[in-house]
């Protein structure tokens, strides 16, 4: 069996919006190369959930987790994920894709983003 993860994040119209979802999947590349990793957008940027789906099912994953980067799971990852991933498994009944929970869901998210917030308070420059 060849495991693969298909990350899902929203998508913008500004390309610069996808820099750090790009380093996320990086950092999963070099900490587990054994595992194909796609990053795919809903909207706006490429490649869509599909096209993501696609590659991996090519490269013979046969189990395929689909983690939405979403902070919560609001109407795209309830509704819209749901439907794409039903399309990807009539197409490729031969993959098992198995939808997670929201990355913004995941305590060790929540902490970090709780513990980054606290360090930005101690710094001596705001940002604009």
């Amino acid at each position: 069996m060849k495991n693969g993860l298909l990350l899902f994040a929203h998508g913008a119209r500004d390309p610069r919006w996808a820099l750090p979802f790009e380093d996320v999947a990086r950092r999963i590349r070099a900490r587990e190369p054994s595992v194909a990793v796609e990053l795919s957008f809903l909207e706006f940027m490429a490649p869509t959930l599909r096209e993501g789906g696609e590659r991996l099912a090519a490269a013979g994953c046969t189990q395929v987790d689909v983690v939405p980067l979403f902070l919560g799971a609001g109407g795209h990852v309830r509704k819209d994920l749901p439907e794409l991933l039903n399309e990807l498994a009539a197409a490729y009944p031969g993959v098992q894709w198995r939808l997670q929970k929201a990355i913004g869901e995941v305590d060790g998210v929540v902490e970090a983003m709780a513990l980054a917030a606290l360090a930005l308070t101690r710094t001596s420059e705001p940002r604009p």
